[in-house]
């Protein structure tokens, strides 16, 4: 494990590197693992996003607040700033899932970002947790528009395609993988007038379809 690259990209250095290592130690791997760091992380994500939010966005109402901090908390946001980190060179994983590029799945490396985070609170305490969080999030209020209010990617694909009298986009599964309690889907978006076709991937096909249309509003909103 290489805490340096760790402490260096989230501008933190543990007291207790044990507390590092569970954080990316997968259940598959041994016990302790990360599950319980995971839960605790959570928690002190949601709230550190929530302020991060509020500060940065001081005109945005509640109901519009809080649907930016679920576009900055979910899971594809979670894996893009985990593969920031390397966390999936770093995190110890069981023979099965690294045979089935565990290190790669979303829904593993996000955990694995909740569980640092949670480490990190355990380690040194609430505010530094939150400067952890300010440190990787900030970057990421960039890409969003207070004019779309925090919307969700299909909502507004939705609304730029109407907007512009052109049919709405079709989602369709092309293929599930993994357990059936820890499947992974990978939904189609396709936009046939503009010749538009992503794909997405997530823990249920609501995330998969989110992260599809994602893709396809950066093609038709490139500028966003």
């Amino acid at each position: 494990m290489d805490s340096d690259a760790i402490n260096r990209k989230t501008g933190y250095s543990f007291r207790e590197p044990e507390l590092l290592r569970q954080a990316l130690t997968h259940r598959s791997h041994s016990y302790p693992h990360n599950e319980r760091l995971e839960f605790l992380g959570d928690s002190v994500l949601n709230c550190a996003v929530a302020a991060l939010v509020f500060r940065h966005f001081s005109s945005l109402p509640e109901g519009d607040l809080t649907r930016l901090r679920a576009n900055l908390v979910n899971q594809q946001a979670l894996f893009k700033l985990a593969k920031i980190l390397d966390l999936g060179k770093q995190i110890k994983l069981g023979e099965g899932e690294l045979k089935s590029g565990g290190c790669n799945r979303p829904s593993i490396l996000a955990d694995a970002l909740e569980a640092v985070i949670g480490a990190v609170y355990l380690d040194g305490g609430f505010a530094k947790a939150e400067k952890v969080v300010i440190t990787l999030f900030t970057p990421l209020l960039t890409q969003f528009d207070p004019q779309n209010s925090g919307k969700d990617p299909k909502t507004l694909l939705q609304e730029y395609l109407q907007s512009r009298k052109l049919m709405v986009p079709q989602y369709s599964i092309i293929i599930t993988s993994g357990e059936a309690h820890q499947q992974q889907f990978h939904v189609e978006c396709l936009i046939p007038k503009l010749n538009i076709r992503t794909i997405g991937e997530g823990t249920s096909r609501r995330s998969a379809e989110q992260e599809a249309a994602k893709r396809a509003y950066e093609q038709v909103h490139p500028h966003n």
